[in-house]
């Protein structure tokens, strides 16, 4: 036989009133189960107040359609492009401007026979090919470097103890060329190309216009030459 238990926990036959305690069991039932709290609906979770950008992390609006860090596009999701320098406001590389062609060079040679008329103590260097130095200012510095005292001759003699630091000046007027000595300590000197060497070295101060085959005698081997550059030399700088 089937029972029910009534609201007091008694056992009970009768489904109508309990056996036991008479109380009324259909009743008590209902009047417990609506005193029994409904259990309270779940919550619903907060929207988010931001969102993180996918690809750089900063946070945004979640309603975004673009990252303002990066760029990144959150309907799309396109990647940002990368930042050329006209996005960045840097002007572009300037193209470096065309070298000048010299249409002059000085040739520096080692002359042993110079060498061997100034009896210098510091051994002569082994003579062979020129220095071919291209000459494109209208004037040059014959000399040896010094970077204490910021000196930077365009003819660089640095190897020649024998020649002063600002030995002498080489200048043009596009067409003739000059040397002036700038008080040097062993003196400037012009001679031909044929010939005996010169012994006298030209008075400080002055020009000396050149001669086409002239050449200049400085320190204890140095022999300069002025000459225009060949069509090769030209193409070669260009």
């Amino acid at each position: 036989m089937t029972s029910v238990t009534c609201p007091s926990g008694h056992p009970s036959v009768s489904t109508d009133y309990c056996d036991v305690c008479g109380l009324p069991i259909g009743a008590a039932a209902a009047v417990a189960s609506s005193s029994i709290p409904a259990p309270a609906a779940a919550a619903a979770p907060a929207a988010p107040t931001t969102q993180a950008c996918p690809n750089c992390s900063d946070p945004a609006a979640p309603d975004a359609l673009f990252c303002e860090n990066c760029g990144y596009d959150y309907t799309t999701g396109t990647m940002p492009r990368a930042a050329s320098s006209l996005d960045l406001g840097t002007p572009p590389p300037v193209p470096p401007a065309p070298q000048e062609v010299a249409d002059w060079v000085v040739e520096r040679w080692v002359d042993p026979d110079w060498y061997e008329v100034q009896q210098s103590d510091d051994p002569c260097p082994s003579p062979g090919l020129p220095t071919v130095i291209p000459v494109t200012a209208k004037s040059v510095l014959i000399g040896r470097p010094s970077k204490s005292r910021g000196i930077t001759p365009e003819v660089d003699c640095g190897d020649d103890t024998g020649v002063s630091r600002r030995q002498a000046q080489l200048t043009t007027d596009g067409q003739r060329w000059w040397v002036e000595d700038l008080q040097s300590s062993n003196g400037t000197f012009v001679g031909p190309n044929s010939g005996p060497l010169p012994e006298d070295p030209i008075p400080a101060g002055q020009r000396r216009e050149l001669n086409a085959d002239d050449r200049v005698y400085v320190g204890a081997w140095t022999r300069l030459v002025v000459r225009k550059s060949t069509p090769e030399e030209q193409a070669g700088q260009a």
